[in-house]
């Protein structure tokens, strides 16, 4: 399955889980997708376990929404960052509204809580971060992998194989 043609934006920002940046944007450069990844500056970032740095492509401050087919936030620690950014939660409100492909791994689920996207949406995520989840209407259920539309939800790194599968699905 090739995804030549297609724009992915990843997003990242310091003590990223390794294994969720890193798996997708090798995954889906296989598959010939255009990866861009998006820091909320220019600077480059660690991962959780020192990683790095780890070079991002533009600040999402540089970012057009519209020039791209979807939206993957791997998790690790860095969604607490990113979700501090007003231009980060309108990049995946744009996303969400236009019905592009919005992949979140492990916490990264806590950057469509910030942007108040999940209510009435099915999802999962890591446990320590179902309350959230909840609190902001998802309907959280204890799947690897929980598809809601253009939601496309993971749990654990053990889990990036059937996640990219869902979304490389979604973006053929």
């Amino acid at each position: 399955m090739s995804l030549q043609g297609r724009k992915i934006l990843v997003l990242a920002a310091d003590y990223f889980e390794e294994s969720e940046l890193l798996y997708p944007v090798i995954r889906l450069r296989e598959e010939n997708a255009d990866v861009v990844v998006a820091g909320v500056t220019r600077d480059a970032v660690k991962g959780k376990s020192g990683y790095g740095p780890y070079p991002v492509d533009v600040a999402v401050d540089e970012v057009d929404a519209a020039q791209f087919d979807a939206v993957v936030v791997p998790g690790g620690f860095a969604p607490d960052l990113l979700r501090r950014s007003s231009r980060v939660l309108d990049l995946v409100r744009h996303f969400d509204e236009a019905g592009k492909p919005l992949a979140i791994v492990c916490h990264g689920g806590w950057v469509p809580v910030s942007a108040g996207i999940l209510r009435d949406r099915t999802a999962t995520s890591v446990a320590a971060i179902r309350d959230d989840l909840v609190n902001a209407g998802a309907d959280w259920i204890d799947e690897p992998v929980v598809v809601d539309r253009n939601l496309i939800s993971a749990q654990l790194p053990r889990d990036l194989g059937p996640w990219m599968k869902a979304l490389i699905t979604a973006l053929a």
